[in-house]
């Protein structure tokens, strides 16, 4: 009887391909590294969700500001609070809006007892347009605690650059009044110190929210 014939063993793959898919394979786990490391650079943040990295992300850091009712305002004010901070403008069509509102449905989704340890904060970028007294308008809308910052242009770069959010005018505006600005849409979770937290975003629940507000308060 003539015997099956058995299978060959499979051929050793050639030193030089081996080498290649070495190096393949490096320069993957490189990568991911790379993307890792986004949050502990001076890169800005642009994130779709609540998130944390393994290291310490540089957000946050001194800003000298205005509130809408023309007083001064700095980081030590917000000291001894959690901070839930948001950059937008008034004229916004549509994220900023949503951002907010998420914003203050998760405040008003913690107990009374937590929410007094938050402060929450919108800073524009766009302060040409965004005067106090149009902030104490705009604020007024979404939360009665929450509290608007505008300044000098210089002033807000200052704070945007300390949390790493990205904005400018828009290309695609043509009229120097009427226009548009691209930016993140990130709400930031700040701790008591000042150290971040978490972050989320405009499309985050805010039950997401009020879960990692109460998180950062039992520490």
């Amino acid at each position: 009887m003539t015997e099956p014939n058995k299978p060959k063993a499979p051929a050793a793959m050639p030193a030089g391909l081996r080498l290649f898919v070495i190096a393949g394979v490096m320069v993957v786990v490189a990568g991911i590294g790379a993307i890792a490391a986004l949050l502990t650079t001076d890169r800005p943040i642009g994130a779709a969700r609540e998130g944390q990295s393994s290291g310490t992300p540089l957000v946050g850091g001194a800003f000298t500001l205005v509130d809408q009712d023309g007083k001064t305002r700095t980081q030590a004010d917000f000291a001894g609070k959690l901070m839930l901070i948001y950059f937008g403008y008034t004229f916004c069509p549509d994220v900023c809006p949503t951002g907010l509102q998420r914003l203050a449905e998760g405040l008003d989704a913690l107990s009374d007892a937590d929410r007094v340890q938050v402060s929450p904060v919108f800073v524009t970028i766009d302060p040409a347009r965004d005067t106090p007294a149009v902030l104490k308008e705009y604020v007024a809308q979404f939360h009665p605690d929450l509290i608007g910052l505008t300044g000098t242009a210089d002033q807000v770069s200052v704070a945007a650059k300390a949390y790493r959010v990205y904005y400018r005018k828009s290309d695609q505006t043509k009229d120097q009044k009427d226009y548009l600005m691209d930016h993140s849409s990130i709400i930031f979770l700040m701790g008591k110190d000042g150290t971040y937290k978490a972050h989320f975003t405009h499309e985050s629940k805010p039950e997401e929210i009020a879960a990692g507000v109460r998180r950062a308060l039992q520490g």
